[in-house]
């Protein structure tokens, strides 16, 4: 995963509504009306939402009639933890150069 992909992931979890519909895709796939039920939004903006989890391949649609079911794409969660995993915090003394 490049740091474009990180960097739109991070964008796209940044919104407090958006992480809590990836908590609640953690769970299994959602019905749109059954997101839609948990937050005090229009669904013009839920359709905003997930327009940009979508871009940024976090979340996957499957359309069924009218409705659109959404799930989380699991390769990409696996590759941004991958990169989250990558990083470490080491309490060097020093300074530069």
């Amino acid at each position: 995963m490049n740091t474009i992909d990180v960097a739109l992931l991070c964008k796209a979890l940044g919104d407090s509504n958006r992480l809590q519909i990836v908590q609640m895709l953690s769970d299994g796939e959602k019905c749109a009306c059954k997101l839609l039920e948990q937050f005090e939004i229009t669904q013009p903006t839920l359709s905003h939402h997930m327009k940009i989890l979508c871009e940024c391949a976090l979340v996957e649609v499957r359309k069924e009639g009218k409705w659109n079911f959404y799930s989380l794409n699991c390769e990409t969660l696996a590759e941004f933890k991958q990169f989250i995993e990558s990083l470490s915090c080491s309490q060097v003394n020093g300074g530069c150069c």
